[in-house]
C-alpha cells in the first residue's frame, strides 16, 4: 500500500493530449542537458508531439502494437502543487525475450532539473501500486552500472539484483533486478 505522502505529492497517469506542451519541454530539457530518456517510449525521436501521441496509443494494444513490440503503457509523473511534469514512466506487462534478458518491465527517468528529491523513488512506489493492480507479482527492471542513483532506487524499492549483463546494442554493463510485488 502506497504511504500518504507519495500520493500527496506525485501523481501517475496516464498521459493526455493537454500534457504534450509539458511533454515536449520535457523532451527539450533532456535533449539540451543530455542523458537517456528512458521510460519515454522513444520520445527522443519525434519532434512532432501529436506523432509521438499516436505512437503511445498504438503500442498500448496488441492489437496495434508492431510486431516485435509489446504493448507499452506510457505514464507520466506531475506534481500535485503545481502541475509540473516531473518524470515519465512505461510499463510493459509482458516481457518478450529481449525486454526479458535485458530491459525489464519499466523505463523510467526524472527531468534533469527535479533529480535528487526523491521523486524517482515515489514514481516507482506509484508505478509499483499499478502493475500490482494489473494482477503482476514481480517485475523486472534494469539500470546501468554506471548509474548508481537508479541503482538505489531501484534496491530502496525492493530490487533484487539477479545478475549483470552486457548491453549489445551499446556494450555497458547493465544490472537487472527483481521486484516482488
Amino acid at each position: 500500500m502506497l504511504e500518504k505522502a507519495e500520493n500527496e505529492i506525485l501523481t501517475l497517469r496516464k498521459v493526455l493530449p493537454s500534457d504534450l506542451d509539458a511533454v515536449a519541454r520535457y523532451r527539450v530539457e533532456f535533449l539540451e542537458k543530455g542523458g537517456s530518456m528512458d521510460g519515454c517510449s522513444n520520445l527522443r525521436r519525434y519532434d512532432d508531439m501529436n506523432e509521438w501521441y499516436d505512437w503511445i496509443q498504438k503500442v498500448e494494444h496488441r492489437e496495434t502494437c508492431p510486431e516485435h513490440w509489446v504493448p507499452d503503457t506510457q505514464y507520466i509523473s506531475v506534481r500535485r502543487s503545481d502541475g509540473r511534469l516531473i518524470g515519465m514512466l512505461d510499463i510493459r506487462k509482458e516481457l518478450n525475450e529481449d525486454l526479458l534478458n535485458f530491459y525489464g518491465n519499466i523505463g523510467y527517468s526524472i527531468r534533469h532539473s527535479e533529480r535528487r528529491k526523491g521523486y524517482a523513488t515515489m514514481q516507482l512506489k506509484l508505478a509499483k501500486e499499478i502493475c500490482r493492480n494489473m494482477g503482476m507479482k514481480k517485475i523486472l527492471i534494469s539500470c546501468y552500472k554506471e548509474n548508481p542513483a537508479s541503482a538505489k532506487i531501484i534496491l530502496r524499492s525492493g530490487g533484487v539484483l539477479e545478475n549483470e549483463v552486457v548491453d549489445q546494442r551499446n556494450g555497458k554493463i547493465l544490472q537487472r533486478y527483481w521486484i516482488t510485488l
